[in-house]
């Protein structure tokens, strides 16, 4: 396998685009140095051509969990291009807007408004400042990863460790004002004795989590979160960008019947359309109107189109299950595969095309 027009133009993005991409999880080098393709000219279901001409099959990560569907889905690309040809973005604002937010507050029915963005990261920068809005306070407990924004990036202000459990350790705060310091404290998944000391040390007013990605909650975790939110009168937001849509039509947190006060989603939603929607009750979801808000390109009709028309065909799919079979059966070919590998040291699995794993 030759990867040089692949190569040749990775190095040369690296020398006029800082990082060489725009997400540090589509580096070259934290695949395979000097020989990743880096680039693609054509994605479809889950089949790949780089710029060399060489194909593969996608088995890892489908657009960094963007395209649940499947590249390139007919169905969303079909409404795409109704809304390029009948007009993207007006003076006016488009009524996909009214009709996705009528679709998300039917899956979470315990929720009464909705915002949007474009991106996962700055959907959970509106999340916060709504929450603290309606807090009043402005100090956060958190748990999980939650993105590249300042009040994120500042629990590592004081400790440059406190997000190493959190899934990407080292993150550099540079940049990030110092007087955000001790404003996020991070706790550990399933230490709910954590979170105790925090709120019993803090003012907490926001308490920010990913309810599922590597583990599963034990002990009644979630619902102590809950209680715990309630004790202190703080907004409980649920980071649904990595999880939802993929377990359950919504978020993961319905397997566990705990309702939080806000869930963010992206990624899944829109099959890889930038989209993201901020879901809450509505009285906490009315400090929106409050507090300056506001972006041009959350108003662009693509991305609700994109939405409404992916989670129609989830539902009418039943994609989560689907999901959930074919995830493990994968699984369970991979874990036989090492084990056979570990039987056998001579054990070689061939194929006809190359495969991400």
């Amino acid at each position: 396998m030759k990867c040089k027009k692949g190569q040749a133009l990775w190095k040369e993005a690296k020398k006029i685009i800082p990082m060489g991409t725009q997400l540090l999880s589509k580096k070259a080098e934290l695949f395979l140095p000097e020989q990743w393709p880096s680039y693609f000219s054509k994605a479809k279901g889950i089949e790949v051509q780089d710029l060399d001409g060489n194909k593969y099959l996608d088995f890892t990560i489908m657009g960094v969990g963007s395209c649940i569907l499947g590249y390139a889905d007919p169905d969303v690309n079909k409404t795409v291009k109704s809304v390029i040809d009948t007009g993207n973005m007006c003076t006016l604002n488009s009524p996909e807007e009214v009709k996705l937010a009528k679709l998300l507050l039917e899956i979470d029915e315990w929720a009464g408004k909705v915002r949007y963005a474009r991106t996962g990261g700055e959907a959970m920068a509106v999340a916060i400042r709504i929450a603290r809005a309606f807090s009043g306070r402005d100090k956060i407990a958190f748990c999980g990863y939650h993105g590249w924004h300042d009040w994120y990036l500042s629990a590592n202000l004081s400790d440059d460790r406190n997000l190493d459990g959190h899934l990407l350790p080292g993150l550099e705060p540079l940049g990030v004002p110092r007087g955000l310091a001790k404003t996020a404290f991070p706790f550990t998944y399933n230490n709910i004795s954590e979170l105790e000391k925090i709120t019993e040390s803090h003012d907490i007013g926001v308490i920010v989590m990913e309810p599922l990605r590597s583990n599963y909650p034990e002990n009644g975790f979630l619902e102590k979160v809950r209680a715990i939110a309630d004790r202190c009168k703080a907004v409980l937001v649920f980071d649904e960008i990595t999880s939802g849509f993929r377990m359950r039509i919504g978020g993961a947190y319905k397997l566990f019947n705990v309702e939080p006060d806000i869930v963010v989603y992206a990624k899944a939603i829109s099959n890889g359309y930038p989209m993201a929607a901020i879901v809450g009750r509505s009285e906490i979801m009315e400090k929106a109107e409050e507090s300056f808000i506001s972006s041009t390109y959350w108003t662009e009709r693509i991305g609700p189109a994109a939405a409404i028309a992916t989670i129609k065909k989830m539902k009418q799919k039943n994609v989560p299950e689907y999901l959930m079979k074919m995830g493990k059966k994968i699984m369970d070919g991979w874990k036989n595969i090492r084990t056979n590998r570990i039987k056998n040291k001579n054990f070689r699995h061939t194929t006809t095309s190359k495969v991400f794993f």
